[in-house]
């Protein structure tokens, strides 16, 4: 249950509560000192226990926080109706709007708990109640103006203090609506701003994870520890550029992330002057970013070594993924390559070395 939804189930328990007490605190003990003023009796005491029984109704529901079903919101309505038109018939003649009539002010309590989630039905239950008060009031004989001046100063009241009641009740809820948005967007905001941390760090680790390996590369290189002339530093340096160009490759916004890290190995590799074909096949297919990295981690391997000419294949389907590389390499290369997270196989074929990635997705 949203908190929004809590508050307002919270402030119709205290609705009911009030509806209780004020009937059995402040209703009670005039209907039991003017029993012999009513006519009938009987009825007066049979509104005042369906009443009762309505608010009994209501706090099976509202007890355990729940809506009112509309069935019984709209018929509990019509019978609190029913019965404030039986009480109010069997008042006496001059008792209307004062100690004697209970019912004017205890009927408006019930509507609320039944309706305070319907606000235009509720407004239409209230004036139906007040009308009909009122029109019992004029049919039972004439008055004169202090008696009408009592019974508007009653209705007004009366109305007035659970209008306010109700109006307070919706402003309630409207802003525990506003603070509930409130508070989801600002956890959508910090939630953003937490996973653009997390990818900036892990792009700042990765990024220093290929640097670490290249570094000391450069560093050998420019104080001459290392000679470029030699065969297996050209492989390092060959190694080290096809890496970086496919880790800034993994950062593009492209529709197909796993095909534009292989183009960019592929683009290395041909910048070394070897002639590389690439077929592709299969649609785009949803694979994480570390996963690409494995898949991909063959392909920079074989093709730092390739010498002439590779050959690339991608193939996607719905059940694996595969990135193959076919490259002539130095005899007795050994190039090995291996993943914790997608299959590799390797296998030399005389001047020729294969390498095949393949991930099954989940």
């Amino acid at each position: 249950m949203a908190d929004d939804d809590r508050l307002f189930a919270n402030i119709r328990i205290v609705l009911l509560a009030v509806t209780a007490v004020v009937q059995t605190g402040l209703n009670a003990p005039p209907l039991l000192r003017h029993q012999a003023d009513y006519r009938p009796a009987w009825a007066e005491n049979a509104a005042f226990a369906v009443l009762a029984l309505v608010t009994v109704v209501c706090a099976v529901w509202l007890l355990r926080r729940r809506p009112l079903p509309t069935p019984v919101a709209l018929g509990g309505a019509v019978v609190v109706l029913a019965a404030s038109v039986v009480a109010t018939a069997a008042q006496p003649a001059d008792g209307y709007f004062l100690d004697v009539h209970w019912s004017f002010g205890l009927v408006g309590w019930h509507l609320i708990v039944l309706l305070v989630d319907r606000v235009g039905v509720l407004v239409g239950a209230l004036a139906a109640h007040v009308l009909t008060s009122v029109t019992q009031f004029v049919l039972v004989g004439d008055h004169d103006r202090a008696e009408v001046g009592g019974a508007g100063v009653v209705v007004l009241s009366v109305l007035g203090f659970q209008s306010a009641i109700v109006v307070i009740t919706l402003v309630l809820r409207r802003q525990a609506r506003l603070a509930a948005l409130v508070a989801a967007d600002r956890d959508r905001i910090a939630t953003r701003a937490a996973l653009a941390e997390q990818w900036e760090r892990d792009r700042r680790q990765t990024f220093a994870g290929q640097l670490g390996a290249t570094l000391p590369l450069l560093a050998g290189l420019a104080d001459g520890a290392l000679d470029p002339s030699d065969e297996g530093t050209r492989r390092r340096c060959a190694l080290a550029a096809t890496q970086l160009r496919r880790l800034f490759a993994e950062n593009d916004d492209v529709p197909d992330p796993l095909v534009h890290e292989v183009k960019a190995c592929v683009d290395a590799a041909e910048r070394r002057g070897v002639e590389v074909s690439l077929a592709v096949s299969g649609t785009a297919v949803a694979i994480p970013t570390v996963v690409r990295r494995e898949l991909t981690g063959p392909l920079v391997v074989a093709l730092s070594h390739a010498r002439t000419r590779a050959r690339v294949s991608v193939l996607r389907t719905d059940q694996e993924v595969r990135v193959a590389v076919l490259a002539d390499t130095e005899p007795g290369d050994g190039i090995v390559s291996t993943s914790p997270l997608v299959q590799v196989e390797s296998g030399t074929y005389g001047p020729r070395t294969r390498m095949e990635a393949r991930w099954k997705p989940n």
